[in-house]
């Protein structure tokens, strides 16, 4: 069986995604804030198959933990799905207001979409390294989520669309440095869906 770390993991795409490897016979390391319901989404899909992590994908300390948790309760890592994010939706300027977009909230989305996006592929394929690689040279895959909107971003999107534009933008790179070992890099563009973040 497979083990797979998906940040995001109680809401929206994320709880999707966990579900889904679940049905599919994978373990799964459930990685999302603290005060989120990761705790009850982990029960209710059965805690010998899924485990909850506290994690602010910024967090250093907080990825380590989880991975130290992936390799503890399940042996290995191979496959990391990078669902975490966050929104915000203001115009560059506010006309009305005579108020510009708020940087701090710019760069709060870019720290959590783009900058958490790369502290857990970072962290995270040290130990997906370990594995031996399968008959196809393979050890395991990361897979990121960016959206439509890095391409075709919409009004009052700028730091939404600068966040997964920058994960596109860092996919090819990263699987460069990792094709050597055996570990695929790639990035989803999903168009609207049915989920919150």
């Amino acid at each position: 069986g497979t083990v797979s770390l998906v940040t995001g993991g109680a809401s929206g795409l994320g709880k999707a995604t966990v579900e889904r490897l679940v049905q599919q016979g994978a373990k799964v390391v459930l990685c999302d804030l603290p005060a989120s319901k990761g705790n009850e989404v982990a029960e209710s899909l059965g805690e010998d198959k899924v485990i909850f992590a506290p994690v602010n994908v910024t967090s250093e300390d907080d990825v380590k933990g989880a991975l130290s948790l992936a390799k503890e309760k399940f042996g290995k890592l191979n496959h990391v799905i990078n669902c975490a994010g966050i929104g915000v939706a203001y115009k560059i300027y506010n006309f009305r207001k005579n108020s510009p977009h708020n940087l701090e909230d710019f760069t709060k989305v870019l720290m959590v979409n783009t900058v958490g996006t790369f502290n857990v592929i970072r962290l995270s394929v040290g130990l997906i390294g370990e594995n031996e690689p399968d008959k196809n040279g393979e050890r395991g895959v990361v897979i990121n989520t960016a959206s439509v909107a890095a391409f075709e971003g919409q009004m009052g999107q700028a730091a939404y669309s600068a966040s997964k534009g920058a994960i596109v933008g860092m996919t090819l790179p990263i699987a460069r440095d990792l094709a050597s070992q055996g570990i695929r890099v790639v990035t989803v563009a999903p168009g609207k869906h049915d989920f919150k973040f």
